[in-house]
């Protein structure tokens, strides 16, 4: 098995391939399926607001995006700090656990490996908890958030993200089903054990792949 350095390097050069590609294809980077649409999915040209019920309103001047856990360099970003970033651009397909799915879905923001670089994760990092500034929480394991598509968006279709979709940042994960995507996104933690998330503890799959709909957790009996 890689080590993650190397998973790292690998992911990287393909992210890299990606980007000076200069388009994303979000049909073609789907290697695991020769459908577009998962199963068990339908198609729509709305997008759907589905939250915890609570819809923070942050100030983009109290704005913070801490990142920890095992690292060679935490850092907390200011709204000012995270946008002087490299920029990344994405259109990539969403597919919610209730089973509808909207296609082409253009965003920007930072790519996630942009942060990991910055931060350093060490070896043993195996797991990635989002927590929000909503209280929601979920994980997700390195090599999923390590994807060449996923990113912590501040942009939708060319626009801020609004509250009722978690603005002002939040993340995406294209090929997990979107409730890895966590909103008002608050902390990212690198840490080497997993810890289920607000819908992991409530039965919802800890690998949310909606290729083999792994929607809810495997329980024995």
């Amino acid at each position: 098995m890689a080590t993650p350095h190397l998973s790292l390097i690998e992911r990287k050069e393909r992210w890299a391939r990606k980007v000076r590609a200069g388009r994303a294809d979000s049909q073609a980077s789907v290697s695991r399926s020769t459908e577009r649409l998962p199963p068990g999915q339908h198609l729509t040209q709305g997008f759907p607001i589905l939250d915890l019920g609570i819809k923070p309103e942050i100030a983009l001047a109290d704005w913070r995006l801490e990142i920890g856990g095992l690292v060679e360099n935490p850092k907390t970003f200011t709204w000012e700090e995270f946008n002087a970033l490299p920029q990344f651009e994405d259109v990539s397909d969403f597919h919610c656990v209730t089973t509808w799915s909207k296609f082409d879905c253009h965003w920007r923001g930072v790519a996630f490996f942009t942060l990991a670089e910055i931060v350093k994760p060490k070896p043993e990092v195996r797991h990635v908890l989002f927590s929000s500034y909503d209280g929601y929480t979920t994980n997700a394991r390195i090599g999923d958030a390590l994807d060449d598509d996923t990113l912590v968006a501040t942009q939708f279709d060319g626009k801020p993200i609004p509250r009722d979709h978690g603005g002002p940042a939040r993340v995406i994960i294209p090929k997990l089903y979107a409730w890895k995507g966590a909103k008002f996104v608050r902390a990212i933690q690198f840490v080497a054990e997993d810890e289920p998330g607000f819908w992991e503890v409530r039965g919802y799959s800890n690998t949310a792949d909606p290729w083999t709909e792994d929607r809810f957790s495997k329980v024995d009996g």
